[in-house]
């Protein structure tokens, strides 16, 4: 190369025209590999995508519902249970006419004459005792087994079981609704169990009357002496 043509203006012009090629080599080299690496990975992107959007196939409606009809159709038809017949009462037992009462089938009362008696006047008392069972009853109305029985506060004044000998058992046929009624007029004297000679009166003041039949215990009947 001539040495002239390298000096002055000439010279830099020289230089300027080869870095133009240098840089068009250098870019040339760039685009090249640009253009390998995104072609190398470019499937790999694809592919990465894919396999995140890929799942399972979604259910076709048509199938889905042909499958539930088959299932519907093969399924058993539920049998029924079996009705239990109920349990059969069993048969109401009859009673037998005369049999004795039950203390549930009787309704034992007592009323007295009046509340205040005077001087002299001797109360008078009525036991009342009604059989409400379906057929009639016998039950022992005797002075010990249906008793009336007086007292004052705690002290036991009288009773028609005092004083009783032998035996006193009075079995009573009870129609059904028809009372067996008995009535006693106290003597205002006191009693005992055993049988005494002489008997002292009763005091004036506030009595109690009650009727008892076993269980049984009729109302309370209050009554005054002057």
């Amino acid at each position: 190369m001539d040495s002239d043509a390298m000096r002055g203006d000439g010279g830099d012009v020289y230089w300027r025209r080869r870095m133009s090629v240098l840089v068009g080599v250098l870019v040339v080299v760039a685009v090249v590999a640009w253009a390998c690496s995104s072609g190398s990975s470019g499937p790999q992107r694809s592919s990465s995508a894919q396999t995140a959007t890929s799942g399972p196939p979604a259910a076709d409606p048509l199938l889905a519902g042909l499958r539930t009809l088959a299932l519907g159709t093969a399924s058993p038809s539920p049998t029924p249970s079996p009705t239990k017949n109920p349990a059969t009462p069993a048969p109401a037992k009859v009673k037998r006419p005369g049999a004795p009462c039950e203390e549930r089938d009787l309704v034992l009362s007592l009323q007295g004459r009046q509340e205040v008696y005077g001087a002299g006047a001797m109360p008078h008392l009525m036991a009342t005792l009604v059989n409400t069972g379906q057929v009639m009853c016998t039950t022992d109305v005797g002075p010990r087994a249906m008793e009336i029985r007086i007292t004052s506060g705690e002290d036991r004044i009288w009773s028609t079981a005092d004083c009783v000998s032998g035996d006193t058992g009075t079995a009573q046929k009870l129609e059904r609704g028809i009372p067996f009624v008995r009535t006693v007029d106290w003597d205002r004297k006191r009693s005992r169990t055993e049988c005494a000679a002489t008997r002292p009166n009763a005091l004036p003041g506030t009595y109690v009357a009650v009727a008892r039949l076993g269980k049984l215990k009729s109302p309370l009947v209050v009554f005054h002496l002057r």
